[in-house]
């Protein structure tokens, strides 16, 4: 509304606003409730795509440990200090170490693992708790002596073979028989430096799988190497050699007769288990083992 000028003035009317608020308008909806919701909703959503991710880089094992964390099924192991204090005890869910944590991780060691402790002479061959059955055991022994017999008389009987005499070991281990063929300064199984079989050591082999033809049990082959290296390790070195030696030797043994199902492991070694510990480069070192393995029987029998 205009209100009028002042007698003898000039002045224009002054004009005069008056504005209205009115509460409760169009502001009230952007309030904060709804922003409350939705961090709800986003921290649902994180947690339902960390447990996907969980359920995808664990094993079963981790999966358990992680359950027995939140709900423990048989000891309270966050108390005892297996484990650690974390979800996984204190190692990633990528880490090797499956039982227990590290040495300082928890007053209490691991759990299950003996540490400091040796197995006896007996360790992982007893009467229970073991694929081993006894009565196979003592059968396969009296069947590795006749052959160790048998093959000691082939050898000395041949005029072509009599002289490889001192370097064939027959040594009985934890495994089963283990028949070394040995070098020395004077003789080699193979050419230096190569697979290739001496002819006598061929024939050699070639007795050996006649002999052992006819028993159930199966071969584990294992090459050795001297620790003279090569001039270029890229091209060929060590590992290569002796494990290009062990299947040389089971092929020759598989030409004399053995099928395929008896070889259960064929490895090579290098230099890393010299006979001659005290010069690693000593060409004894050089040898080829062959080893008959005890037969497996029904665990716990």
């Amino acid at each position: 509304m205009a209100r009028a000028a002042p007698h003898g003035t000039n002045q224009p009317p002054k004009i005069v606003i008056v504005k209205k608020i009115i509460d409760g308008g169009h502001g009230g909806h952007h309030g904060g409730a709804w922003k409350v919701a939705y961090a709800d909703f986003v921290t649902a959503m994180m947690a339902f795509f960390l447990l996907l991710w969980l359920l995808g880089a664990t094993t079963e094992k981790q999966r358990k440990g992680i359950a027995d964390y939140f709900a423990p099924t048989l000891i309270d192991k966050k108390v005892l200090g297996l484990g650690g204090s974390g979800v996984l005890g204190g190692e990633s869910i990528l880490s090797n170490n499956k039982l227990g944590p590290k040495a300082a991780a928890a007053p209490i060691a691991s759990i299950g693992i003996p540490m400091r402790e040796a197995g006896g002479q007996r360790s992982g061959t007893g009467d229970k708790g073991s694929l081993r059955n006894p009565a196979s055991m003592q059968l396969d022994r009296q069947a590795f002596q006749a052959i160790k017999d048998q093959l000691e008389k082939q050898i000395k009987g041949s005029a072509r073979l009599a002289k490889l005499s001192s370097h064939v070991r027959f040594v009985p281990t934890q495994d089963g028989l283990r028949i070394d063929l040995v070098d020395d300064a004077d003789y080699s199984m193979f050419g230096l430096g190569t697979t290739a079989l001496d002819s006598r050591a061929s024939e050699l082999i070639g007795m050996i799988a006649g002999t052992i033809a006819g028993t159930p049990n199966t071969i584990m082959i294992r090459g050795h190497t001297d620790s003279v290296p090569y001039g270029d390790p890229r091209a060929m070195n060590n590992w290569m050699l002796s494990s290009g030696r062990a299947e040389a030797t089971r092929r020759r043994l598989a030409l004399g007769g053995i099928p395929e199902a008896r070889f259960e492991r064929i490895e090579g070694v290098a230099d890393r288990e010299p006979i001659i510990t005290d010069d690693p480069g000593d060409p004894r070192n050089r040898r080829v083992a062959i080893t008959l393995l005890y037969r497996t029987g029904v665990f716990g029998s």
